[in-house]
């Protein structure tokens, strides 16, 4: 156990340190309050702490219970069963994923967080269940890919142009820290229980049909609002203390619905040994203590200190510096996530060792780099998101009819990996900084849309390297047909010579 504490701690300080020391080093050429570099550093290492606990408690509580019902409900057979607990549990996961509460606090106009936390749970729940009867009925994700992604784009035509980048930003900031691991175990558990030889390739996707979920609530709730507005970002730490209470309270409300599910649950259908269920109770008790840290960091320290660098790097005359320097934190971002590299390990895995960890690092880093970058150039210069998207999806979307499936799958699942935690908590309140400072008319319309660009590039780099992959293997095939049909003519040369030679002695 002490070994476990330690190792998801070491792990999340990894995770931290390239952006805090990133924040440090920039400070020294910009006018920042001494207190504020205090609380950011405090905030750092609370942040480190929270992240690691919840980590822990995640993999002995959600994972184990996304694992266990997932394959219940499918050795059940029963496909209303499967529907109706599937809905439920997607829906109230969602409500306790800690960077949907950073992006929800955001809003001025609307009057409750919940109210758009609740409209995109619901669409994480509708479309966690089409994922899971994807899976049972073996559809192709490709199909579900395209018509998503086409109902995304007709809808977005008839809303408010604020509420595009939001909606795409929702999708990458859900499929968090707390959904992405139970959909993978809940996406195992349905794959191990259907147990035919395509059943692990099909496990994949379920990511990345559930981040298409909020994307759509949130254009269907600007179809309905209309108009709303953005808090611009606070740069003014709050009461720490009170801070803390807000969170004890809110975290318990969050896991409180799926704590009760999970009871019910046990009790009706899985009945699972006692030392099981302590287990589960011990990492929900530590998953709560982390979030509590994690969210508690974020609004004391972590956000403020984003938005007052983007604040005071958007205000300056060369402003252009934000697009390198963009490139840097997107450099920073990718190193920082820990899912970045057990996606790496994956891939490799799955590819022989053509497709290398170092390539996929790689790829992925200069990839978010360019992205974030990309998204600093837009802000800076008000440029419309779609120039963006359009040709960026246009292009992932196209490749899935010339890579490998598994890639595809990968490829959309892997855009929630590389935009985690330290996207939501820094990066995006930097670039509501810059939005800020530049045009302050323009934050919603210009400063969201920053997650989608992290969220988008992985789409592209993933199926290249599927790409090359498919290239190579198709060139190791070819390479062996030669060697082959080499062989062939060699043998027969040589029995023709052995015919010849024995006809003369016959002569």
């Amino acid at each position: 156990m002490k070994k476990i504490i330690i190792g998801k701690l070491k792990e999340s300080a990894i995770s931290v340190l390239p952006i805090t020391l990133l924040v440090i080093i920039i400070s020294f050429f910009l006018d920042v309050a001494k207190e504020d570099m205090i609380h950011f550093i405090i905030s750092a290492i609370m942040l480190a702490i929270g992240m690691g606990l919840f980590n822990m408690g995640s993999d002995s509580s959600l994972l184990t219970i996304g694992r266990e019902v997932g394959t219940h409900i499918t050795k059940k057979r029963n496909l209303t069963l499967m529907i109706v607990v599937i809905f439920i549990i997607g829906f109230m996961i969602t409500i306790a994923e800690p960077d949907l509460v950073v992006l929800a606090e955001q809003f001025d106009g609307l009057k409750n967080k919940y109210y758009l936390i609740l409209p995109i749970a619901l669409g994480v729940g509708i479309f966690l269940v089409i994922s899971a009867l994807r899976i049972v009925f073996q559809i192709k994700l490709s199909y579900l890919l395209i018509i998503s992604y086409s109902l995304i784009f007709l809808i977005a035509l008839f809303v408010a142009p604020e509420f595009v980048p939001v909606s795409l930003d929702s999708g990458g900031v859900t499929t968090g820290p707390i959904i992405v691991p139970f959909i993978l175990a809940l996406g195992s558990g349905i794959a191990i229980a259907r147990g035919d030889s395509g059943s692990e390739e099909d496990s994949f996707g379920m990511v990345a049909l559930c981040a298409i979920g909020p994307i759509l609530a949130v254009l269907f709730l600007g179809l309905f609002l209309g108009e709303t507005t953005i808090n611009a970002g606070t740069e003014e730490q709050g009461n720490f203390l009170e801070i803390l209470v807000t969170n004890i309270k809110d975290v318990g409300i969050a896991l409180a619905p799926i704590s009760i599910f999970f009871a019910g649950y046990q009790l009706l259908y899985l009945k699972l040994s006692a030392k099981k269920i302590k287990k589960i109770i011990i990492g929900l008790l530590i998953t709560y203590v982390g979030l509590v840290l994690f969210l508690s960091a974020v609004n004391y320290g972590f956000m403020p200190i984003g938005v007052i660098f983007g604040k005071k790097l958007g205000a300056l005359e060369s402003n252009w510096i934000l697009i390198p320097l963009g490139g840097l934190i997107g450099f920073f971002t990718v190193l920082a996530e820990p899912a970045v590299y057990v996606l790496n390990d994956q891939v490799e895995e799955i590819t022989s060792g053509t497709i290398s960890k170092r390539l996929m690092l790689f790829s992925l880093v200069i990839g978010v780099g360019i992205s974030v970058a990309m998204a600093m150039f837009r802000i800076i210069y008000d440029i419309s998101i779609w120039w963006f998207v359009i040709p960026g999806y246009g292009i992932a979307l196209t490749l899935m009819f010339f890579v490998p499936k598994i890639f595809t799958a990968i490829a959309f699942d892997s855009g929630s990996v590389a935009s985690g935690p330290m996207t939501a908590t820094f990066i995006f309140p930097f670039a509501i900084g810059v939005g800020t400072s530049v045009d302050s008319s323009k934050v919603l319309l210009n400063a969201f849309g920053i997650v989608a660009f992290v969220s988008m590039t992985p789409l592209i780099v993933i199926q290249l390297l599927g790409l090359i992959y498919k290239i190579k293997l198709g060139k190791i095939k070819q390479d062996r047909v030669e060697e082959d049909i080499k062989i062939i003519k060699l043998k027969k040369t040589k029995k023709n010579k052995e015919l010849v030679q024995e006809g003369g002695k016959n002569d």
